[in-house]
């Protein structure tokens, strides 16, 4: 099963499968969060919606992450 990740820490978005523990490739965060996504509704997103998505996922969970 595919699912998809987000970095608390920079917002960039990995899918990911047979892993619980997955790390951002782009700045390094040890452990990125689970998203609610789906892969087949992230799959039907173009790069804009996959952007917004991570822009409106980080600023509900600001607040929530430490850094």
């Amino acid at each position: 099963m595919m699912r998809v990740y987000i970095c608390p820490a920079c917002g960039w978005i990995r899918t990911v499968s047979r892993r619980k523990t997955v790390e951002c490739f782009k700045c390094g965060c040890r452990e990125m969060t689970a998203s609610r996504l789906t892969f087949l509704e992230y799959s039907n997103m173009d790069e804009q919606q996959r952007r917004d998505y991570a822009q409106s996922w980080q600023f509900i969970h600001k607040n929530s992450v430490s850094s």
